[in-house]
């Protein structure tokens, strides 16, 4: 009869992966609670297939909850370097760019999912499949350690649910209300889906109750619903938590913003050649579509001459074209998810429950998130390597 510790570790993604090798490591035996067909679906979808696995600058400051704070000790344990390092040894190389965003040097999230399920079944982790966990209890009886990783509701498409919340009510912790982020908006003005398809580089500057909260440049993508894109997805964090709590949220888009505007509006005037119209001028910056649904928004006639009085007012519409954000996305489309098992009820060291000591957490289950750019993975490598050290040292 073997003498070693038994682990549950419920939820088989970037978290409950590294935690499970971890400990396997250390000659525990270790069983993966998947209710996927497979294990880490989430890191097969992500940065488009590509997998923006961490990124070389880690601090609090990249991260949002009650406690932003809690997620220094873990991230001093495990940052990068000592991720990158860790990775490597089971023949897993990275692609570090510029901007410090870090990509497996395959350029494909196969080769993470790949080598981190080969590496843990080589250790000896037991993966059950199509393993929905529901009840807590059964796991505490028969298990010496449980860890839930089950991520959040978070892209439901690919295994996201509230599951991890139930469990850990099922011992008394306190939720702390949850909200889609890094997600789309959806707007209320029904011109959006004229400029449906749309892509440009662009500014989007985020108003809560009428104050300027942040502006951020990037990718704007016009949908049938609102707006995407990776500018939108980075101001999307302040949005959904002032949604959440009913507040007014607005948005501001420079189409132009590498043009001040007197100098645009001098170069419309430029371009206003005598046989061009209006929207002929409009052409040469903007695609048609903008072209037209602003002037339908302005109501001018397109066949209009420009003057410098027009010229004005159309250039103040395309870098200060608003919009009345209703909602976000929805979980379904969200990246991630914040709010979360409260910080306050665990060990920032260890990740072990306060209200029960076979119980672990890691990963988005926790009330953390981190901003675009690898953060969120950065944080499932090290709340699942801090909950493993202290399940192998206990």
């Amino acid at each position: 009869m073997s003498t070693s510790k038994s682990v549950a570790i419920i939820g088989g993604g970037a978290c409950g992966l590294l935690c499970a090798i971890e400990c396997a490591k250390a000659s525990l035996e270790v069983t993966i609670f998947e209710k996927n067909t497979k294990a880490a679906k989430k890191i097969l979808a992500s940065g488009n297939g590509r997998c923006n696995i961490s990124n070389t600058t880690l601090s609090s400051s990249d991260y949002f909850g009650e406690d932003s704070n809690f997620v220094s000790y873990a991230l001093e344990e495990f940052g990068f370097k000592k991720f990158q390092n860790y990775v490597e040894n089971f023949g897993l190389f990275l692609d570090i760019k510029e901007d410090g965003k870090a990509y497996p040097l395959s350029n494909e999230a196969k080769s993470v999912t790949h080598l981190m399920v080969m590496y843990a079944q080589s250790l000896g982790v037991n993966f059950l499949y199509e393993q929905r966990v529901t009840k807590l209890q059964p796991l505490l009886d028969k298990f010496d350690a449980i860890v839930i990783a089950t991520g959040s509701q978070a892209a439901s498409h690919l295994g996201g649910s509230e599951d991890g919340y139930t469990l850990a009510q099922e011992v008394g912790h306190t939720i702390v209300p949850t909200y889609p982020t890094l997600v789309q908006l959806e707007l209320q003005e029904s011109c959006v889906k004229k400029l449906a398809g749309i892509k440009l580089a662009g500014e989007v500057t985020l108003f809560i109750n009428n104050k300027k909260e942040q502006t951020i440049s990037g990718d704007i993508l016009f949908t049938n619903y609102g707006v995407s894109g990776l500018a939108i997805l980075d101001i999307s964090h302040l949005a959904s938590e002032a949604l959440k709590d009913y507040q007014v949220v607005d948005i501001s888009l420079n189409l132009l913003p590498k043009i001040a505007p007197q100098k645009l509006v001098s170069l419309l005037m430029q371009n206003n050649i005598n046989s061009f119209t209006l929207i002929e001028v409009l052409a040469g910056f903007v695609p048609l579509k903008i072209a037209k649904t602003l002037l339908e928004e302005l109501q001018i006639n397109p066949t209009t001459k420009l003057n410098t009085k027009l010229a004005k007012k159309i250039v103040n519409k395309l870098q200060n074209w608003k919009f009345e954000v209703t909602q976000t996305h929805g979980f379904r489309h969200a990246e991630a998810s914040a709010g979360g098992v409260s910080t306050k009820e665990i060990d920032p060291k260890t990740m072990n429950s306060k209200k029960h000591p076979k119980l672990y957490f890691c990963g988005e289950v926790i009330d953390v998130v981190g901003r675009r750019g690898g953060f969120n993975f950065a944080w499932a490598w090290a709340s699942g390597y801090s909950a493993a050290k202290a399940i192998v040292k206990q």
